[in-house]
């Protein structure tokens, strides 16, 4: 893992004490793990800043001007500038290559095989109508528990209703109102499943941890783990590690935990299968990125309770809206915190999820891994969960927001600063963002 690595978490900080990750001390049971230690961390590993002619996934370049401290600040997006764009050329579709991984701790199996038809036919890569949801995250009694609860959901992107879209389409489609049945402007993903791959975990690299739902998870350390699923793929597609229930802890605690995803951007070295690499230009730059699928029980609470939407594909939305609004991990912005408090640290990234994390709506149909929690409880809801994702307008400051879909109801800003608009419950997303202290 690169020592320029990013991590953000939600809530407050409590590691809990250490406990051992020796295989060979492992109890027949794994260590329930209490709520207030779970943490959905995201993290980005490495980046790259390719030359315009570099092999690499489709994008355009854009600047903006923040108002705020008057500087115009440039960004790579995946796709066709919305701003330029014409015709055919404004629908672009990018490859998906997806690698299961199927991970063995202690001997006990977490297949990401086993979520992959789910993730398939989930929202990230089938269409739905983005013009209204049935439920919605609410805030609950935050700053308190119960918080990030399932509540009423509403319109969505209605400019967009009746339109069959995948979700990062409907995404960028809002972030720049290319939005209504005359506007052809398309983010698409193409999905090719490659062969699974499998980790043996070794003793002193992870550990199973169990959940206050008695959801066996795996927890492995990120410096390892990092190391162990790049590949080179072609670089013209975005390359996917799907995993099921297996997080990342950081350093040498695994109560610090839990990373459900990351991604990453590097030049694609000269010893790989790809050929020479010396490319007068066309260098090739990989990116790519790691999701863990997450069983129902494994974050959210029974019944619709605190981090409702933590649950199935919400950690791979997150990588996925990261990517597409900053593929190359080198768009800087005026430094930011989140609005809800969840972290104190300042980010100087374009991170859409990042500041949204939990916070999400019920789309779709979810046929599978809907059982009842190992306790009894119950969390799934035959839905799927996409985390809300934040607009570039948020981050550039800009008031009013003329470039984003209009909110739901008129409002002051005129555009919205995340996908859910209204939806979201915060106020802090009605506006631009906040500074750092």
């Amino acid at each position: 893992m690169r020592s320029d690595a990013h991590l953000c978490w939600r809530g407050q900080r409590n590691h809990g004490t250490p406990i051992n990750v020796n295989g060979s001390n492992t109890p027949s049971e794994p260590q329930v793990i209490d709520d207030s230690q779970m943490h959905a961390l995201s993290m980005t590993i490495g980046g790259a800043a390719p030359l315009p002619t570099a092999r690499t996934v489709a994008h355009w370049f854009g600047t903006t001007l923040n108002p705020d401290n008057g500087v115009t600040y440039g960004h790579n997006m995946v796709g066709a500038d919305p701003n330029a764009c014409s015709g055919s050329d404004c629908d672009v579709t990018v490859v998906v290559d997806i690698t299961p991984v199927n991970v063995t701790v202690d001997r006990e199996s977490f297949n990401g095989s086993d979520a992959l038809p789910a993730t398939l036919a989930s929202p990230v890569f089938a269409t739905n109508d983005y013009g209204s949801v049935q439920f919605a995250t609410a805030a609950g009694n935050f700053p308190n528990p119960p918080l990030f609860i399932q509540g009423p959901g509403g319109l969505l992107s209605q400019l967009d209703m009746g339109i069959q879209l995948q979700l990062q389409d409907a995404t960028m489609r809002s972030q720049f109102n290319k939005t209504g049945l005359a506007s052809s402007y398309h983010l698409r993903l193409m999905p090719v499943v490659h062969v699974t791959a499998s980790i043996d975990v070794p003793s002193g690299k992870g550990t199973i941890l169990q959940s206050g739902r008695g959801v066996h998870f795996a927890d492995i350390n990120i410096q390892w783990w990092a190391t162990r699923i790049q590949s080179y793929n072609d670089p013209t597609h975005f390359a996917v590690y799907l995993t099921k229930d297996t997080v990342n802890f950081v350093g040498t605690n695994p109560l610090n935990c839990c990373v459900i995803g990351f991604r990453g951007a590097a030049e694609v070295p000269s010893n790989t299968n790809n050929g020479a690499q010396n490319g007068n230009g066309n260098q090739p730059v990989q990116t790519y990125a790691f999701a863990s699928y997450v069983s129902p029980g494994f974050f959210a609470r029974p019944n619709g309770g605190t981090d409702w939407a933590l649950q199935d594909i919400h950690p791979l939305s997150h990588e996925i809206s990261e990517w597409a609004d900053d593929p190359f991990i080198n768009n800087s912005v005026e430094g930011w915190v989140t609005p809800t408090g969840q972290s104190s640290s300042c980010s100087t990234l374009l991170e859409t999820g990042d500041p949204v994390t939990g916070i999400g709506f019920a789309i779709g149909t979810n046929t599978y891994l809907q059982a009842p929690n190992p306790n009894g409880t119950q969390s799934a809801d035959e839905f799927y969960h996409p985390e809300d994702e934040v607009h570039l307008p948020w981050f550039m400051r800009t008031a009013p927001n003329t470039i984003s879909e209009p909110t739901q109801t008129p409002s002051t800003n005129v555009g919205r600063y995340t996908f859910m608009g209204d939806l979201n419950p915060f106020p802090g997303f009605r506006q631009p963002a906040t500074n750092c202290p």
